[in-house]
Order: C-alpha cells, then sequence, then structure tokens
C-alpha cells in the first residue's frame, strides 16, 4: 500500500465528551475562489485547516492575490493584482474544487484556462452542466488536453445575463454558474438549482461584498449583476459533513458525545436515520448529542439531494450499519461508483455487497483490526469509523485523501477517548 501518511487505529473504544465541529469545508472551497470578485480585501473566518483550503491558497497566490494567515482559521485576501487565469495542473489536479476557478476568473476577468480537477475519483463527476451554464452566459468554451478553456465572446469583459436550466440538480454547476453570474451584465436566473446550505452559505458571501442574490436554498436562484464588488469580513458556517461525521461515530462506538458549533437543521436526514435505527438525538440551539441507548435496528438509507441523506455520509453510514443487527440497505442515487469503502471493510469482518448501487449490509457482531487503504475522502472517513468500532489493530494507509477534508481529525476524535495515532514516511 503507498500513501504519504497512515493512521493506525486501537478500536474497541467508546467515544464520550464534548467537541466542536470546525469550518466547512464545502463552504470554504467555493468563497476563496469567490473572493476573486471582490475589488477590495476579504478576511475570511472559520475556516478550516484542511488539505483542500492549503492548495486553494496556493492557486490564489499563483494567480497575483495576496494571502496572509491571521491564524490558522482566519483568512486576508487581497486579490486586487491578482491578474493570472491560467490554473496549472499541478494544483488544480490536487482537489476537486478547483473547477470553481473557471467560474471566478470568467466573472473577474472574462477567460479563464483551467487544468482538469482531482481530488477523489470515485466517479467521472461530468461538468457538461458547468460548461453549459458558461454558455448561457455568453462564454465560448473548449475543454481539450485536460483542460477547461472558456473565454467571453467577441473580445468582451463581461457575461451576459440570461436564463440556465440545468439537466440535473448539480451542487459544482450552481456555484460555477453563480461565480460567473454575479458580475454578468443583466439578470441571470438558474433553474433546478441545487439547494445545499454551502450553496447559501456562498450566496450571502457574495452578498455581504455587494451582489444581488435572491432564492439561494430554493430551485430558483435569481442574480442581478454588479459593477464592483467590496471588500468584507465573513464567517463561513460550521462543517455539515464533520458534524455528521462525528455524529456516526459517536453512535458507532455505542457512546455519548455532544458536537458543539453545529447548525441542527442542516443534520435533519442524518438525525432521522440514527432515531430509527434507535440512538438517542438531542438537538439544542448550536450542539447535538447523541447516545447509545439499548440496541440498534436496520434501516434503509437513500442518498438525495439537500435536504435528503447527503451522499457525503453515506460511506460513513454504512461504516456504522456493518455491526447493527439485521440487514441494512443503503441506495447510492448521486454517484454511480461510490463504492470504494465496501471492500476494504469486507476485509475487516463486514458482511457487505453492491447491487444496482444498493449496498446490502447483513450486521455482524464485530469488525477487526486489519491494514485497509482509503480510496477516497469519505471512504477513509468511514475506514475510520470502522476502525474505532473494530477489536484491534486498523492501519488506513493514504490519511492524506482524509486530511483534504477533515482538521486534525485523529486528535479531536483523541479527545474522545480514541486511540489513534499518526506516522508519516518518516516514521514508517
Amino acid at each position: 500500500m503507498e500513501g504519504k501518511e497512515k493512521l493506525v487505529i486501537n478500536g474497541g473504544c467508546v467515544l464520550e465528551g464534548k467537541t466542536r465541529v470546525n469550518g466547512g469545508k464545502n463552504t470554504s472551497v467555493a468563497v476563496l475562489p469567490a473572493v476573486l470578485l471582490s475589488d477590495d480585501v476579504c478576511v475570511i473566518e472559520n475556516v478550516p485547516d484542511i488539505e483542500d483550503v492549503k492548495v486553494l491558497v496556493q492557486i490564489l497566490r499563483s494567480l497575483g492575490a495576496k494571502v496572509e494567515y491571521e491564524t490558522p482559521e482566519r483568512l486576508r485576501i487581497d486579490p486586487r493584482k491578482a491578474e493570472g487565469t491560467k490554473v496549472e495542473s499541478c494544483y488544480a489536479g490536487r482537489l476537486r474544487a478547483s473547477y470553481y476557478l473557471a467560474g471566478a476568473l470568467l466573472g473577474r476577468c472574462g477567460q479563464a484556462e483551467v487544468a482538469f480537477p482531482g481530488g477523489c475519483n470515485f466517479d467521472d463527476r461530468p461538468i457538461d452542466q458547468h460548461i453549459m451554464g458558461f454558455q448561457a452566459l455568453g462564454a465560448a468554451t473548449e475543454t481539450s488536453d485536460e483542460v477547461i478553456r472558456a473565454k467571453v465572446k467577441d473580445g468582451g469583459k463581461r457575461l451576459k445575463g440570461n436564463d440556465v436550466f440545468f439537466d440535473m440538480v448539480t451542487v459544482g454547476g450552481t456555484i460555477n454558474v453563480m461565480l460567473a453570474a454575479v458580475k454578468a451584465e443583466g439578470k441571470t436566473t438558474i433553474y433546478n438549482a441545487a439547494k445545499e446550505p454551502h450553496i447559501v452559505d456562498l450566496a450571502n458571501f457574495l452578498n455581504s461584498m455587494g451582489a444581488r442574490i435572491k432564492g439561494a436554498g430554493t430551485d430558483m436562484i435569481r442574480i442581478r449583476g454588479v459593477d464592483h464588488l467590496n471588500g468584507t469580513n465573513y464567517a463561513v458556517i460550521p462543517d455539515q459533513i464533520e458534524t455528521g461525521t462525528l455524529m456516526i461515530a459517536a453512535a458507532a462506538t455505542r457512546g455519548d458525545v455532544t458536537i458543539y458549533g453545529c447548525i441542527p437543521t442542516h443534520m435533519e436526514a442524518l438525525t432521522a436515520k440514527l432515531l430509527e435505527m434507535g440512538a438517542r438525538v438531542t438537538d439544542m440551539d448550536d450542539a447535538i448529542r447523541v447516545r447509545f441507548q439499548n440496541a440498534y435496528r436496520p434501516v434503509r438509507v437513500k442518498t438525495q439531494v439537500y435536504p435528503g441523506f447527503p451522499t457525503d455520509l453515506q460511506q460513513p453510514m454504512t461504516a456504522l450499519l456493518t455491526t447493527t443487527p439485521g440487514t441494512s440497505y443503503v441506495q447510492e442515487n448521486i454517484y454511480k461508483t461510490r463504492f470504494g469503502h465496501i471492500n476494504p471493510l469486507i476485509h475487516m469482518g463486514a458482511e457487505a455487497r453492491v447491487e444496482d448501487q444498493t449496498i446490502i449490509i447483513n450486521g455482524v457482531p464485530q469488525l477487526h483490526g486489519a491494514a485497509v487503504e482509503a480510496t477516497d475522502l469519505r471512504a477513509g472517513a468511514a475506514l475510520l469509523v470502522a476502525g474505532l468500532m473494530a477489536q484491534g489493530i486498523t492501519e488506513i494507509h493514504r490519511a492524506e485523501l482524509i486530511d483534504r477534508g477533515y482538521e486534525h481529525i485523529e486528535k479531536k476524535l483523541n479527545l474522545l477517548g480514541a486511540r489513534i495515532e499518526r506516522e508519516s514516511p518518516s516514521l514508517m
């Protein structure tokens, strides 16, 4: 197994205590490219200290922006001298959200050249809806040589507002068209828009700079283009997926954990499933408590666009269900091949198989520790949950994939009673 980092878990622990969730990955990777649309300095707070954010900081600097860390979670970004329009593959290939630079650069400069994004490779995740949106706003586009090229037609610098009809709900496409449209001439209406919390947060951020966006959080977003956007101070929302992963880990270890700094209404789909399977979940103003009662029951889970069950929590939830008595079913409706966690879980003693996009799980009394490899970010989170439950030692190779979305996750879990050590190449 190859990888830069390895997590070694001494399993069988019970997580107990209090913790606090970090700022949202999915919001941060949209907000940081959006800063390029500003005409002045922006200060972004509650930014998670994760690999995807670090790569985006490198990209912004490569484009000419001045980026300073005032604290590990607060960035001061001055985009006024950002004149670059090209994002090289050495950066773009390291995270999926690099394609948001296409929309942001189109809105700022009228042109963009962005190498194809990297990140998790569990599905093709086509960008045809993004391209269609750019074309609707008056951009000429080309995708060749693993590069996305887009430019305002006829040598202009500003896109033109228009109606954008998505053929399918797409989070990335919604964000990219929003970024491209906020400085376009006239009015843009996005139909069949995604409704995720980080889309609402991005709209709030852009509006705090002077954008005119209405309807974020519904399936129709209306944008009135503006000439200028001012600087702003903004704190991103808490991470919905980190919150959910911690909730699942608490349930999986039959523990009792209170997660502070979260938004309980964002977690309603997961909360409903945990309650259905027999966990106790208590919502407070900005906290959620998850604790074990007596026994768990099998459940059926279907991933859906927000406000349905998040695809990003499918893999950790599957890990939890491997030791839930009876037969559970998890249907993946968003990404066709998001099953990279199944074979490693089977290697740890799980009884699971995939049939027609559905994972059929027969609960076993106990998982056992093993050497496994993370295939993507959320698969890594699933193996982390499995390792906490398992008896014996679990080694998760390629832990750097987990670092893309979770800030120092092993330290946070260790404070709750986990026993996790990180081994770097120099120690391996």
